[in-house]
């Protein structure tokens, strides 16, 4: 910000005061304001008083002319335009070496002025008075309903615009003349909103401004109107966009076209369009968003439903339903669609969390935008997000970590630390509504990162951990009583259950880290991707040979900075983690154990897939890449610029992602969509599809949005209990029947149906409160409809492109 311009004339102080239609009440003020310097013309030196009539329609001109004071100067406007622009006239005109704007009303008395002088003798550029500091003496209150909206709106304009100041309306403030003069001149508001700009403008030039408490008293006759504070949310909507600098526009539009252009197959048509990629899970999170939007408009419990999984249910939030965004998408879900919603939201939501690092990196790593921007790229947009990116939002759409990072290391420099600590348990109690399992990870990071730098800088971490602490323990206080029920029900509730099976080893090979990606635009490779990973959805690593040897050079090119040390740090132990509790050495038949031996049984850590570990090293390799792209920018040495960008660029390439691919989705049978299903269905009954719905074909549950989630389905894809452990698997707990039926679907080969068959079978449907089978043309559906014909002893009817078998009256294999 550049320095104040020069034109402090002869005069010690000026008094501005902003009039529109205010013959009422001005004389008394003008006579107040006079009054006071005269007497104290030996404090206060030569002065003047400016009146600004901003167009008024009543006597307030004459009234100012009248005085015959040659120190009582009036200005005038030719109409009425806002007290921002009568503030700037009178401002402009102003000689004084110190400034002083007041109301008409003078609710703060003029003998006020002595407490803001001090404040500015003391060094600062303006004092302003306040009724929020401690101090302050209301004499007379506004209107209750009038001091919640002042209340109300500085709360706004501490959080959008000036932090840290209580009141910046309080209409009595003293400027450094020359100050006041460049920061009225640079203003635009007319409305309100000068007072936030003026203040705003001092923020940004690192100018000191006191707040000082005052003596005030509401005065009646108030110009304030209840839309004015409508208009000043306008202004200070207005000042945001103003502060927006074109660099931040323009990266955060590069992000959403990113987003875009990645799902670009998907909104060709969103409500027909698959992602192969994501296997089933995409069926399961349209449900997820459906059942969730049905949940909310019936006032139901958002937190379970038998609508899959039927009869036992399934915990909804033992699934990461997203309830911090389906929820509030409700409306998009119920109008457009759960695909549709779906789709914007992962859409969305990965631009936004791409905005998100891109702050973080500006505020905390760097400086220099183009190098913020290639860093929050490659942290969102790199090879494990993008593969999750086909199925998983809650692994995508991570835009509260970097603001939890930014809140803890407030919290470290010890900065408003009980304020920070509710802030960060606000975060933390909504990230557990987005997703725990990236939360968790999302912690190992930072605490690796802390662990790495307060061994490296024992005198900062000698000073943050006490705040940190303290600040935690708040945020944990703020964050527990919020999702106490949440996790109660999650942990302890109906369907509920202790861990989620994996495998004994879902790590990465040490060569997936060196490997790419299969949707890699260059250099994708899915035959080796996929042999190195559990499928497409989880290619937790894939960063390619050619960015490790970037980050590794970068490493030891900047290895003086504390900050590189720590997130190499981050990124290798990180790695080293994902690896499993065991790995095998690359062209060796050397098995070593790993670290993650040490968390793979502990509560939490027991759930998570450990190759996920890995997504922990794209935001620490952004971080130093943005470093290195900082110094390159900053180098005049033309060679060293010239070989450093090529290095990144063939670094960066090959890892550029490809968009997802999308293909025509399996047209949903014409017996649910027209309606066929509900005379079949009747109501405390389910429709079983054949075989039953489960992780590896869950195309029943888009049948079941399509049909509005009017039937109730046995089986599913979800996580559930299973046995007397209650241990966590994917789907519904299998009886004989649905296992029978879904291995004849996929070996071809069905058992000798026998009494035992048919009797299993009846106390299978009968389980299922079956009202009808349905079976849809896929493989081996001869020898499907085969089977059932036998277990039932009917023949089914082909209707609306379906087999049905109606379980009721005679053909029912079990009484009602």
């Amino acid at each position: 910000m550049s320095a104040p311009t020069r034109t402090t004339g002869t005069l010690d102080l000026t008094v501005v005061v902003p009039a529109y239609n205010e013959e009422e009440r001005l004389g008394p003020t003008l006579s107040a304001i006079t009054g006071h310097l005269r007497e104290n013309e030996a404090r206060w030196g030569a002065w003047e008083v400016v009146v600004v009539d901003d167009g008024s329609t009543d006597g307030t001109r004459d009234l100012v002319t009248g005085l015959a004071d040659p120190r009582v100067q009036l200005v005038t406007s030719p109409r009425n335009r806002g007290k921002g622009h009568a503030l700037r006239l009178g401002v402009a005109a102003s000689r004084g070496a110190r400034v002083l704007v007041t109301d008409a009303d003078l609710a703060a008395p003029i003998e006020e002025l002595a407490v803001l002088d001090e404040a500015l003798t003391e060094g600062h550029a303006a004092a302003i008075g306040s009724r929020s500091v401690p101090g302050a003496t209301i004499e007379h209150h506004q209107h209750r309903v009038r001091e919640f909206l002042g209340r109300a709106g500085n709360f706004l304009i501490r959080r959008v615009a000036v932090p840290g100041i209580r009141d910046t309306q309080c209409g009595f403030k003293l400027f450094d003349g020359d100050r006041a003069r460049t920061a009225f001149a640079a203003s635009r508001l007319n409305g309100w909103g000068i007072d936030v700009e003026v203040l705003q403008h001092f923020r940004r030039a690192d100018w000191p401004v006191a707040e000082i408490p005052v003596r005030w008293a509401h005065q009646s006759g108030s110009k304030v109107r209840p839309l004015d504070y409508a208009r000043v949310l306008a202004e200070l909507a207005t000042l945001k966009a103003r502060a927006l600098r074109p660099a931040d526009v323009l990266a955060v539009t590069l992000f959403l076209l990113m987003a875009v252009a990645l799902y670009a197959g998907r909104w060709l048509d969103p409500a027909h369009r698959y992602l192969p990629d994501s296997l089933q899970d995409q069926n399961q999170w349209e449900w997820f968003f459906a059942v969730t939007a049905d949940s909310v408009s019936h006032f139901a419990n958002p937190l379970f439903t038998d609508l899959q999984g039927f009869p036992d249910g399934v915990n909804l939030m033992a699934n990461t339903v997203m309830l911090g965004l389906s929820v509030p998408f409700t409306p998009v879900t119920l109008i457009a669609g759960p695909a549709v919603s779906l789709a914007l939201v992962m859409t969305l939501g990965l631009a936004v969390t791409a905005a998100a690092w891109y702050w973080l990196i500006v505020k905390r790593v760097v400086r220099q935008r183009g190098a913020a921007f290639a860093g929050a790229a490659l942290a969102t947009f790199a090879p494990p997000m993008v593969s999750h990116a086909n199925a998983h939002p809650n692994f995508v759409i991570l835009f509260m970590m970097p603001l939890i990072i930014d809140r803890a290391l407030r919290l470290c420099e010890s900065e408003r630390v009980t304020r920070n600590g509710v802030i960060l348990g606000l975060m933390a109690a909504y990230q557990i509504f987005l997703g725990e399992e990236p939360l968790l990870l999302a912690a190992m990071g930072m605490v690796l990162f802390a662990l790495a730098h307060a061994a490296l800088r024992p005198d900062l971490a000698k000073a943050a951990w006490r705040p940190l602490l303290r600040g935690l323990l708040i945020g944990g206080a703020v964050c527990l009583p919020i999702v106490a029920f949440p996790l109660t029900w999650q942990f302890f509730g109906p369907q509920s259950y202790k861990s989620v099976l994996h495998g004994d080893n879902a790590g990465n090979s040490p060569l997936a880290l060196l490997s790419f990606a299969e949707r890699s635009l260059v250099a994708g490779n899915s035959d080796r991707a996929n042999a190195l990973s559990l499928n497409p959805t989880e290619q937790n690593a894939f960063y390619g040979w050619p960015l490790v040897l970037l980050a590794f050079a970068i490493v030891v090119r900047m290895w003086e900075r504390t900050a590189v040390k720590a997130l190499a740090f981050t990124a290798v132990a990180a790695a080293f983690l994902s690896l499993g509790p065991e790995f095998r050495i690359p062209l060796t038949d050397t098995v070593l154990p790993g670290p993650w031996a040490l968390l793979a049984k502990k509560p939490l850590f027991e759930s998570v897939i450990e190759g996920r570990v890995a997504m922990i090293c794209a935001p620490a390799l952004g971080m130093l890449l943005a470093l290195a792209i900082e110094r390159l920018a900053a180098t005049r040495h033309l060679p060293t610029q010239y070989v450093g960008t090529l290095a990144v660029l063939l670094a960066v390439l090959p890892i550029v992602p490809a968009p997802l691919k999308s293909a025509e989705r399996a047209e949903v049978p014409a017996f649910i969509t027209d309606g066929t299903w509900k005379s079949y269905v009747r109501k405390g009954e389910s429709l079983v599809p054949v075989p039953l719905p489960d992780p590896g074909n869950a195309e029943a549950l888009h049948w079941q949005t399509a049909a509005g989630l009017g039937f109730k389905l046995p089986g599913g894809y979800f996580n559930g209990p299973y046995g007397a452990e209650r241990v966590g698997i994917y789907g519904a707990s299998p009886r004989f029947t649905s296992n029978m039926l879904r291995d004849v679907r996929y070996t071809g080969v069905a058992p000798t149906i026998g009494p035992n068959w048919r009797a299993q079978a009846k106390r299978d449907f009968a389980y299922w409160k079956a009202g009808a089978l349905v079976l849809a043309p896929q493989g081996n559906d001869g020898l499907l409809r085969e089977t059932l014909e036998k277990l039932t002893g009917e023949r089914g009817r082909w209707t609306g492109g379906v087999w049905v078998w109606d379980l009721h009256d005679g053909s029912r294999p079990v009484a009602r």
